[in-house]
């Protein structure tokens, strides 16, 4: 049975209890020190509850979700005692009765509106509806500081009873910033809403409410490109998500931000300032990116990277000034999250390229290589050229503007070389399996695997936490039998997600025999291994055989320049070159550091692997 933590009642003075972040009690403005954990949830659900009963049965599945001890209820009574003391009941109890008690319908913890920050919360909230745009602002503002993190904290939300009022409080929270930032742009002020409407959009993506006053801040700050993308965005995700399109009210605000009529309010008229003039929306960017995922995860590094070098100087002059325009590389082999790491760059650089952002695949639908070409025919549709689809034109017409480029999956150089910048404002962000390595001047950045807490982290953003959290052993056996591949994480996820049967360790189980594991890496229409076969499909017949070689001839970890030797059955001098051929190509990844031939350690990804001894060394079948 639990000991009492609480120490003896010092003289009862004005308690604050907070559950609008941590979980907190001050006694004239010093903390209260609450016990421990299990006593810390009991508290909880009664100030979730305040002034109404909490059952000791509700009290108890807060406490032990799953299998609550014999001494259950006897624990509960331990920390009821234990809360009492710190709040010193007992020594000097109030008019109206004792703050802590027990009824018939369970424990009743009273709390004056002051004493609480959820009670002063809502009434704030009730007390803004119907007023004033300036009225609402106010109190709404009021409200909205008394939030200090996230509701209830991190640990108690290890409860599944408060990690739902924690997301109750927190949707709240959502509910109440819209109104304030509503109120905020009636009165002119859009420049103060932008930044965190931003955030809540990413956290809430299908909150229409939230998206519509994201585009009211954005063009009444006078970024009507990004107000327009934030449409553009919303109506790809609720395609593809629930099969929907935005409602009228919403295509309503799209087509007014189109036509320059959206801005806020400035003071004296509802329109904007007296005598002002409505400005007209610049000609509406090309924005044509696939959706930012909102459980993105992992690869903040290499994100940090990427805008770091997109975000640098435009040259300033035009064409042929300044220094030629950054050219960003993000190699890595399939599914290792270049496309998606580089869409989300995009999505985040809107203000820096207000004149268009686009992403452009270099192989057909088949994985094929595409002509220059076709590829800047399509560019020149994008951009609205009507000239010749040069590469002079092309580039031309890219040192002028501040437009942000992707060329997604780039097969080898001779397919992109002709639509990189030679100078000025816009700039180029490529994806590719290999190196590319006779491009220059190029920034290159490897997309590494993702590690095991971020894989983890993306599993159970899919599958949930509870399921994870049940077996983690499995999750981690999950993760590492798919080697980091946020493609393969994401696919494995999906399936279980739909898979609601199927326990994670049996999953598991089965990705890890390895003659089946990329059978299970299949959902709907999503496939690794199909993924891995276009690759393969791309490399030259020989450099095939040495993979499907290499893959069988060393073992499941790193291997050095013998091993590889003995594998091809050639001399290391060949070998030298074979291994380097398949870094270039994406099949093989080098060092970190800089280190001879003879003493490196290369390795294969794990899938790549997997599918290259399936394949054995003949021409690979897509299956």
């Amino acid at each position: 049975m639990p000991r009492p933590s609480a120490q003896p009642a010092a003289s009862p003075g004005t308690l604050r209890f907070s559950v609008l972040g941590p979980l907190t009690v001050h006694r004239d403005g010093r903390p209260l020190p609450l016990g421990p954990l299990k006593q810390r949830t009991v508290l909880a659900a009664l100030l979730a509850s305040v002034n109404s009963p909490v059952s000791v049965d509700a009290l108890t599945e807060a406490v032990w979700p799953e299998e609550p001890p014999r001494t259950a209820r006897k624990n509960i009574q331990v920390y009821v005692s234990a809360l009492r003391a710190l709040f010193g009941q007992g020594d000097q109890e109030d008019q109206e009765g004792p703050r802590l008690t027990h009824t018939g319908a369970g424990y009743v913890l009273r709390a004056a509106e002051e004493e609480l920050d959820l009670l002063m919360f809502r009434s704030l909230v009730r007390a803004a509806e119907g007023q004033p745009p300036q009225e609402a602002a106010r109190l709404l503002r009021q409200a909205l500081d008394l939030w200090r993190g996230t509701p209830l904290g991190d640990d108690l939300r290890q409860s599944p009873l408060l990690a739902e009022e924690a997301e109750r409080l927190r949707l709240r929270h959502v509910t109440a910033y819209e109104s304030w930032a509503e109120a905020e742009l009636e009165l002119g002020g859009a420049p103060a809403v932008v930044e965190g409407l931003r955030d809540l959009v990413e956290r809430h993506p299908l909150r229409e409410r939230l998206r519509s006053a994201w585009m009211r801040a954005l063009s009444g700050s006078g970024r009507q490109p990004e107000a327009l993308a934030v449409y553009d965005d919303y109506r790809q995700l609720l395609a593809r998500e629930l099969g929907l399109e935005p409602s009228g009210a919403m295509a309503a605000r799209y087509r007014a931000v189109l036509a320059g009529e959206t801005r806020s309010a400035g003071p004296g008229e509802a329109g904007g300032p007296p005598g002002a003039r409505a400005v007209a929306a610049p000609p509406r960017p090309t924005v044509l990116l696939p959706p930012d995922l909102v459980d993105f995860t992992g690869h903040g590094e290499e994100l940090h990277d990427v805008l770091d070098l997109l975000e640098g100087g435009d040259g300033g002059g035009g064409v042929g000034a300044g220094e030629a325009g950054p050219v960003a590389v993000l190699s890595g082999p399939a599914g290792s999250g270049k496309t998606t790491l580089a869409v989300r760059a995009a999505h985040l650089l809107g203000g820096r390229f207000p004149e268009g952002r686009f992403c452009v695949s270099l192989r057909d639908a088949e994985g094929r290589t595409r002509p220059v070409p076709a590829v800047l025919a399509e560019l020149g549709e994008l951009t609205g050229r009507t000239g010749p689809p040069t590469p002079e034109a092309w580039r031309e017409w890219l040192a002028r503007h501040r437009v942000l480029v992707i060329l997604d999956d780039v097969p080898e150089e001779g397919a992109v070389r002709a639509l990189l910048p030679c100078g000025g404002r816009g700039r180029v962000l490529l994806t590719a399996r290999g190196q590319l390595g006779g491009l220059a001047p190029v920034h290159r950045i490897t997309v590494p695997p993702l590690d095991t807490a971020e894989a983890v982290q993306l599993l159970a953003g899919l599958v949930g936490v509870r399921r994870v959290r049940a077996d983690r052993e499995a999750a981690l056996r999950i993760v590492r039998a798919c080697g980091g591949s946020p493609l393969a994480v994401r696919v494995s996820g999906m399936r279980l997600a739909v898979l609601r049967h199927v326990p994670l360790r049996e999953f598991a189980d089965r990705l890890t025999d390895p003659t089946g594991a990329l059978d299970e890496l299949t959902a709907g229409d999503v496939s690794v291994r199909q993924r891995l076969a276009h690759g393969w499909e791309t490399l030259p017949a020989e450099r095939g055989r040495d993979a499907g070689r290499l893959a069988a001839g060393t073992g499941d970890g790193p291997f050095g320049l013998t091993e590889a030797a003995e594998a091809l059955g050639c001399d290391e001098r060949h070998a030298v070159r074979v291994v380097e051929a398949l870094i270039d190509a994406g099949m093989v990844t080098s060092p970190g550091g800089e280190v001879t031939a003879h003493a490196a350690q290369y390795d294969m990804p794990h899938l790549i692997r997997l599918y290259a001894r399936g394949v054995g060394y003949g021409t690979p079948v897509l299956t």
